[in-house]
């Protein structure tokens, strides 16, 4: 479970939510609307102000390193370290995992330079999953696949949810969310948009 109490930063809130084991919650609002800047502050990347929770555990009583384990955000264009696909992985590979979106056992080796846009943004979400996090995090996650692409992510965020990992879907797609989440927010300059809410 995640839950953020009064959460602000330099253009971003107050903004309270709470995300049960097992949901999909799903961010939307136009472009510059503070989707991304409000998982870049639960996940505590930038100066902020207030409370969140995973599960039983505080934020501000756990070392960095340790929260984004538990809360895992992946960017819409994540960062890479290494000039290998495989060096972002902690062994055994995940195999199974990339498969499972579409991607070969090969793209270990691949170097990240020559991968799309969209197999970056497939294994940088493997990455991220291979390491069990309790709060899932995604902005974008889809935004560069092809629809047969999407759906196998999707089929995996779902078999995340079953697993009872919660899921902060940032997304332009109302299709997407209507599929994924129990629920829906929507932001405007910064703040919830109370006035014309999500289905």
């Amino acid at each position: 479970m995640l839950r953020v109490e009064s959460l602000r930063r330099s253009g971003l809130g107050p903004i309270s939510l709470a995300v049960e084991d097992g949901e999909c919650l799903a961010v939307t609002g136009p472009s510059g609307a503070g989707k991304s800047l409000l998982l870049r502050a639960i996940a505590d990347l930038d100066p902020n102000d207030g409370a969140v929770f995973a599960n039983a555990g505080a934020r501000a009583e756990m070392p960095a390193p340790a929260w984004r384990r538990a809360v895992a955000y992946v960017p819409a264009e994540p960062g890479w370290w290494g000039d290998v696909a495989g060096d972002h992985f902690d062994p055994p590979f995940p195999v199974a995992l990339v498969q499972s979106i579409g991607l070969g056992r090969e793209v270990f080796d691949a170097p990240v330079a020559r991968l799309s846009t969209g197999e970056r943004q497939r294994l940088a979400l493997a990455r991220c999953i291979a390491r069990s996090p309790l709060v899932l995090m995604l902005d974008e996650p889809t935004a560069a696949l092809d629809e047969g692409s999407k759906l196998e992510v999707e089929a995996v965020l779902r078999s995340c949810l079953e697993q009872g990992a919660s899921l902060l879907l940032v997304t332009h797609d109302p299709a997407q969310a209507a599929r994924l989440a129990a629920r829906s927010i929507r932001l405007r300059a910064g703040r919830l948009d109370t006035a014309s809410p999500d289905p």
